[in-house]
């Protein structure tokens, strides 16, 4: 980090804080803060929804992902689409109709205030979580590598969010989303030309993807039945839409971001534009991972991309084993950057050597023999090391291979992303947890100023558990796993629940909110058994499965009950 780095990492994020806090200051009651007072435009609307989703471990975490499994997260998205049209059709005509504050709101009107709480629990609990795990991604990532507190770091972020949410609500996470979306995809358009123009001379675009395919990194669809293998099409198809589904249309952090639009067509518009843009997005994001990969097919690279347990074996008895195989890794990687430049020679004579190929293919085999023995070291130096190392890669080529100013404006770029997504939990945290528990159960009256400061205190109660969960977290396989694991553990059963409002009207309270309660617990004995209890890749269930099986269990018992509730009042009526 130079001089100029610096500059442009503080600037921007200062810009982003202080403009959010000064264009909407002042809101006068409630739906200003909540609704933004209905002003939203459809494509603010549609980049605040894609800012919310796309955290800053959409930007660690994913070019990592494709870095070491190529491309096929991408499938994880192929639902999404789908699921925009049918909010569109049926979600965001009733939220207007009924004209609710947060979607939790809209299930007592159609069951019971339990329900309702119910609902507005599981939300709370997830999205309390997953809040603090935005502010812990950028946090530990940069804590590690630059050696800043990871303390300090989890509460700056927090608190640079806290500022401008607690300012203007709704109205500041729109007005900040559009400037931080501006930032986040000039990083990375400028990072991924950079990466093409840092590879050899002679080597095309095209180049570049025989290099990936011949390594299996540009699979992009898999129609595996295979229950075990986690993104597939069919489960892209079916859990991914299932979860974007809840996600999109039950999640208050992002069912907030259109009930603020200025009318049902102007919301409709802003999640059509999330549909259409968000899967290119993602395999952009994705592609990138896959260019830093050939990019380290002719660069030096690591034996463990985080360099915490470079450090770790350092200071251990093992660090001879560990410098033998570090010296059998670079004699490696020279032999890779000879292999790779003669296969790029016959490619540019139109000839896909298949010699050429399997010996790309022997040389990673042999790579990843080394990193995986690497771990071992790792481990038996402190066998608390997290030797998952996919969330380093994207920042380990950031801070060795970008210009000056760049990396600046590159960590301003994951830590905007940080605050986009903190900043809208923040905000739907504040609205539930105000209207759908506070107001709601609260005997007394009281004025328009009283609920909107109400808001704004748990705006501010939220930031600092959000602030805790961040500090006291621990690092995953994976964070972007982590994250939709968490959502998918719960998604499930309040989706069926608000599937079950929408479509399904000879369902009545009792009947709904039992099988909801059935369904929650049996979603957690199923995670336990099926994918907790399994080291990593031996999982017996992808996780996008709980989705599916959370929303269908809820539906199915609760047309069950109701059809012994309807049986036990005819046999009364007939006694």
């Amino acid at each position: 980090m130079q001089l100029f780095d610096w500059i442009v990492l503080i600037v921007t994020l200062l810009f982003i804080v202080i403009y959010g806090a000064w264009k909407t200051k002042g809101s006068k009651n409630v739906e200003d803060f909540i609704l933004g007072g209905n002003e939203t435009p459809w494509y603010v609307v549609g980049l605040s929804v894609m800012a919310t989703q796309a955290s800053a471990i959409t930007f660690l975490s994913t070019p990592g992902q494709a870095y070491h499994d190529g491309m096929g997260f991408v499938q994880f998205y192929f639902g999404l689409p789908i699921a925009m049209v049918v909010i569109c059709v049926t979600f965001i005509p009733i939220y207007h109709k009924y004209k609710v504050y947060t979607a939790y709101e809209y299930l007592e009107k159609r069951f019971d205030l339990k329900t309702r709480s119910l609902a507005a629990i599981l939300f709370l609990f997830q999205r309390g979580l997953g809040t603090g795990l935005t502010i812990y991604a950028p946090a530990i990532i940069l804590s590690a590598i630059l050696g800043w507190n990871l303390t300090v770091m989890n509460i700056i972020i927090g608190l640079l969010v806290i500022i401008y949410t607690f300012s203007g609500g709704t109205k500041a996470v729109n007005v900040t989303q559009k400037q931080q979306m501006f930032v986040i995809m000039s990083g990375m358009l400028i990072t991924f030309f950079l990466i093409l123009h840092y590879l050899p001379n002679d080597m095309t675009f095209s180049n570049a993807m025989h290099i990936a395919g011949a390594n299996d990194k540009m699979n992009i669809v898999s129609f595996s039945t295979d229950p075990e293998e986690k993104y597939t099409f069919w489960s892209g198809i079916t859990g991914g839409f299932f979860l974007a589904l809840a996600y999109f249309g039950t999640d208050q952090s992002q069912v907030g971001r259109y009930l603020s639009g200025k009318s049902v067509r102007e919301s409709q518009m802003g999640l059509i534009m999330n549909g259409l843009l968000k899967v290119p997005m993602q395999f952009f994001i994705l592609l990138t991972g896959v260019m830093v990969f050939v990019f380290f097919q002719f660069n030096p690279v690591p034996l463990n991309f985080n360099p915490n347990n470079k450090i770790i074996v350092e200071k251990s008895q093992y660090k001879g084993e560990y410098h033998v195989l570090e010296k059998k890794l670079d004699a490696l990687s020279e032999d890779k950057k000879v292999i790779n430049l003669l296969y790029i020679d016959q490619l540019n004579q139109d000839y896909d050597n298949p010699i050429l190929r399997k010996e790309l293919v022997a040389l990673s085999n042999k790579e990843k023999d080394l990193r995986d023995r690497a771990k071992e070291i790792i481990l038996k130096a402190d066998i608390h090391s997290e030797t998952n190392d996919k969330d380093y890669v994207f920042f380990h080529f950031i801070l060795n291979y970008l210009p000056k100013g760049l990396i600046g404006l590159l960590l301003a770029v994951i830590i905007s992303a940080a605050m986009s997504s903190t900043a809208s939990g923040l905000n739907a945290l504040a609205s539930t947890t105000a209207i759908d528990i506070y107001k709601r159960n609260l005997k007394a009256e009281k004025s328009e100023k009283h609920y909107l400061n109400a808001t704004k205190f748990f705006t501010l109660v939220w930031g600092v558990i959000a602030i805790l969960f961040a500090c006291i977290g621990t690092l995953f396989e994976n964070l972007i796993q982590l994250v939709n694991i968490i959502g998918s553990i719960f998604y499930g059963t309040v989706l069926g629940i608000f599937l079950v409002g929408f479509y399904i009207k000879q369902v009545h309270a009792k009947a709904i909110f039992s099988s909801a309660i059935f369904s929650q617990l049996t979603i957690f004995i199923i995670y336990y058994f099926a994918i907790y209890i399994y080291p990593s890749g031996e999982e017996k269930l992808g996780y996008l499965w709980l989705n599916f099986i959370g929303a269908m269990l809820t539906i199915v018992i609760s047309l069950l009950l109701q059809w012994t509730i309807f049986r036990k009042q005819k046999e009364l009526v007939i006694d």
